[in-house]
Parts: C-alpha cells; sequence; structure tokens
C-alpha cells in the first residue's frame, strides 16, 4: 500500500535569478515525525512553502495524496497546516478570534462574520489554548497586546485546532522557555492527546537546535537549498551535521 502522502519530484525554485531550491526530491511518508536542519537561508523555509503550495516552484512536480496540486480540491488542501516563523496573526483580533481562524477553513462566511463580531463559540478554541499553556486572562486580549510567546502559541493553538493530516512548522518553538517548549513538541508529535482532541498524525518541524530531536523519527539535513541528509534520527552522525553547518 502506498502511503506516500506528500512528494516533491526534481523541485527547484528561483527567486530574483537566486537558486533557492536546487532539485530537490523528497517523500513524506503517513505518520512520519520529521526534523528538518539547516542554517540560516539553507531553504527550509521555502521548503515548507512548497510543500504546502503557498509558493509554485520553478521547475519539478508537487504532488499531495498523489495528484498535483492543481488537481486539488479546497478539502483535499486542507488536509495541510502550517505555523509560520512570523506567525501570520492578525493584530487587531483577539487571541481566541485568532485560534477561531483555524476553523475559517470548514466553516462558512457567516461563522466568519460571527468571529469578526466576537460572538462565536470559543469552547473549542478555548480547549486548544488551554492545551498550548495559554491562561484564560489573555483569551480575549487584542494580538498587539501579547508577549511573543503567548503569541507564538496562540499561532500554533490555531493550527493544531485545524486537525489536519499533515502538520508543517518552521521553528515553531521561538520565544519559548524550556518547560513550553517540552509541552509543545509533545503536543506537535503525538498523534492522540490525552484530552481526546484531533492530532496531526504527519509532522515536519524545521528547526535550529540539536538537543530538539528526541522523539522525532526522521532528520532531513538541508544546504543552499539541497538536501544532502534523509535518515532515521537513530543514524545521525557529525559527519552529517559536518555537510550542512
Amino acid at each position: 500500500m502506498n502511503n506516500i502522502l506528500l512528494e516533491l519530484k526534481n523541485i527547484s525554485y528561483k527567486y530574483k535569478n537566486n537558486l533557492i531550491l536546487n532539485k530537490v526530491n523528497l517523500k513524506i511518508k503517513s505518520g512520519e515525525k520529521i526534523a528538518l536542519l539547516g542554517k540560516s537561508g539553507s531553504g527550509k523555509t521555502t521548503l515548507i512553502s512548497v510543500l504546502n503550495g503557498s509558493i509554485k516552484p520553478t521547475e519539478g512536480e508537487v504532488k499531495l495524496f498523489n495528484k498535483s496540486f492543481e488537481e486539488l480540491d479546497r478539502k483535499q488542501k486542507r488536509k495541510i497546516t502550517t505555523i509560520w516563523q512570523d506567525l501570520r496573526l492578525i493584530e487587531d483580533l483577539s487571541a481566541e478570534q485568532n485560534v477561531n481562524c483555524g476553523l475559517l477553513a470548514e466553516n462558512n462566511f457567516y461563522f466568519a462574520f460571527k468571529n469578526l463580531l466576537n460572538i462565536s463559540s470559543f469552547k473549542k478554541a478555548h480547549k486548544y489554548m488551554q492545551l498550548c499553556k495559554l491562561h484564560n486572562s489573555i483569551y480575549d486580549k487584542k494580538i498587539n497586546k501579547l508577549s511573543g510567546g503567548q503569541k507564538q502559541r496562540v499561532a500554533i493553538a490555531r493550527s493544531l485546532i485545524q486537525g489536519s493530516n499533515i502538520l508543517l512548522a518552521d521553528e515553531p518553538f521561538n520565544n519559548l522557555d524550556p518547560k513550553l517548549i517540552t509541552t509543545i513538541k509533545n503536543l506537535l508529535l503525538e498523534n492522540v492527546d490525552k484530552n481526546n482532541t484531533k492530532s496531526t498524525k504527519t509532522t515536519l518541524v524545521a528547526l535550529h537546535r540539536l538537543d530538539l530531536l528526541n522523539d522525532f523519527d526522521k532528520v532531513i539535513g538541508i544546504r543552499d537549498g539541497k538536501i544532502f541528509f534523509n535518515i532515521k534520527r537513530t543514524n545521525l552522525k557529525k559527519l552529517h551535521l559536518d555537510k550542512i553547518y
């Protein structure tokens, strides 16, 4: 049985004549927990943007569920969720409204309108905010009133509430203290959590900290837009890291 969810075939991406990704081939299978390693500017963010369809490659093909992105309908595209490094929160909305925005893809315009008017039900949003250790005192606060760590967790809660099949995350542990990093990493990598909420089964996380690699089962190393290794975490050696750092 073919359990490949996402596949990149000979992907290259140019921006202003700069080659950001160079002939990348990658297969992501159902249930994999993948850490993506590389220096700043190595192509990690661009790779994530190609994987979720927000950037169209200059060359090559991206396939999700064995279909090209052009063939996918809206429901299929919702199977991928992304936690962006720049968070992409709506500053003028409250924390709970931002989390509820994760439900917009599966709801209609009326839901979106109620969310803006602050009359939506936030019961589900609060559940995920609690999982991310957000105190109820900040639920109705505007994003621009929150700390960096609080904003980070709002963005994570917004992604988790979607219950997608595939989660892509670009440096999701920024602004978090060690205890919170452990909590959030467990949330991102668990198949089913103790609170019986939906959980992502397949995860790819871009990291810069090697001490966070435990619990991932695969490691991909990227440098100058090329994948230098794609191996089991238990096989990772210094010689692999020397190739990308």
